[in-house]
């Protein structure tokens, strides 16, 4: 490791945001370390993330945030400015087809997509079925798992259709994604260190003052940054700040599924990238004729809290694999269902509201992005940026906790209050409390 003794800022993580914020800091000037346990970047829960790109969340902040970064994807190279010798990671803009449920209308979030000018395009059934043809349109509201006995029973009300996301897709390697971003923040200056464990926050009269490491270093800095993924909340008490939160984290144990694409869906101009409230599953296309399938986190599906990030069980299971996919096959009908499950088991990052803490912390210079997971790997790029203006201007002096700290969109030009997503807040009532954010 370079120059330990002469470092303004250290950022713990180096997952997809971890890594933005490095990168963020080293453009302002910042002599800025990014620290990782694991092997290389994007190797936590970002490795397993399905990337997607979408613009609709449940509040009008996390929608703006969502479209400014979606520019950021949608001109990528542009954005790093630098061309990693692996090549760069490439966004696949399929749009988005969330298909409507009896209880989910959506018109809080097109009512957002109109105040920002994002294009969408509204379905009713007819219309969804013309378009996605692979579909069967019957409405089955609520989603059920197939142990309940009315499992499969359609709800006997017309389907209300689906709404049209045209400015959305997926990022084909979100590894690789992390990777350009890491060589983007080397190039101005920062330095990872990968295989280097955190195991303590360090501290004198109030302030931070950096950190030790497993092996016994001491690496000092003025700034320290929580990005630590589904580990937040064991760096958080390490540091002495998780009392003082209003909000908290906590890692979550989530599966995603791999099925053969169906083949009424090939070569199909729509349904490549799905969310399905009717049924309570979203689902996108993979590399190798392969479909993705999660959970929207319907009630049917119980929510598996972890209390040990590094002991969890990280195998698929039976009866999530069989509640997700079963209810794919709803929509689906031509849908293979193999024998043997095939999919992926991490953990997300969550907070009591499902919106992600970027913020200050009670301890001076220790700052959070944390509760990021599942909802907001598509918002990476805007989040280093809004990260690095709040801890110039926190370290500037301004409080703050009294007068949020403010970044005016670079692509859309609209004013961005980071005390939205303040540690202190109230729950966001207007959260879906769920995995959409």
């Amino acid at each position: 490791m370079k120059n330990e003794r002469h470092l303004d800022a250290i950022v713990i993580g180096a997952g997809v945001i971890g890594a933005a914020v490095t990168l963020e800091l080293a453009r302002k000037g910042y002599r800025t370390l990014c620290v990782d346990k694991l092997p290389a970047a994007g190797y936590g829960s970002t490795s397993n993330s399905c990337a997607i790109i979408r613009t609709h969340y449940s509040t009008l902040d996390g929608t703006a945030l969502a479209w400014e970064s979606y520019h950021h994807w949608k001109n990528w190279g542009e954005y790093l400015g630098f061309e990693d010798e692996r090549g760069l990671a490439r966004f696949i803009e399929t749009g988005m087809v969330v298909v409507r449920s009896e209880a989910t209308t959506y018109q809080q979030h097109l009512t957002f997509h109109d105040e920002l000018g994002i294009e969408y395009e509204e379905w009713d059934a007819d219309t969804l079925q013309s378009k996605v043809p692979f579909y069967d349109v019957t409405a089955y509201y609520p989603p059920r798992r197939m142990d309940d006995k009315e499992f499969g029973t359609p709800s006997g009300k017309e389907h209300p259709g689906a709404v049209f996301l045209p400015h959305a897709g997926y990022i084909n390697d979100p590894q690789l994604a992390t990777h350009n971003l890491q060589r983007s923040a080397e190039a101005a200056g920062a330095v990872f260190e990968f295989n280097a464990e955190v195991v303590g926050i360090r501290r004198e009269g109030g302030r931070v003052e950096g950190i030790t490491l497993k092996d016994g270093r001491a690496v000092a800095a003025a700034v320290v940054v929580n990005v630590a993924g589904p580990h937040s909340a064991v760096v958080n008490r390490m540091a002495g700040v998780d009392s003082e939160m209003k909000v908290g984290t906590r890692p979550l144990r989530k599966e995603v599924h791999y099925l053969p694409f169906p083949p009424g869906g090939q070569g199909q101009p729509y349904g490549r990238l799905a969310s399905d409230h009717d049924v309570g599953v979203y689902s996108r296309e993979e590399a190798g004729g392969l479909m993705l399938v999660g959970s929207v986190d319907p009630k049917c599906d119980s929510l598996d809290w972890v209390d040990d990030p590094d002991d969890f069980n990280r195998e698929v299971t039976e009866g999530q694999w069989k509640a997700q996919v079963y209810r794919m096959g709803l929509r689906v009908p031509e849908l293979e269902i193999p024998n043997r499950t095939k999919g992926v088991v991490d953990l997300y990052d969550a907070t009591d509201d499902w919106i992600p803490i970027y913020d200050r912390s009670s301890l001076n210079g220790f700052y959070l992005a944390v509760g990021t997971s599942g909802n907001q790997f598509k918002t990476a790029p805007m989040v280093g940026q809004l990260m690095a203006e709040l801890i110039e201007a926190c370290e500037s002096g301004q409080d703050h906790d009294a007068d949020p700290v403010h970044v005016r969109g670079p692509y859309t030009g609209r004013d961005l209050n980071i005390g939205f997503y303040s540690r202190n807040r109230e729950i966001h009532r207007d959260s879906s409390f769920s995995v959409l954010g």
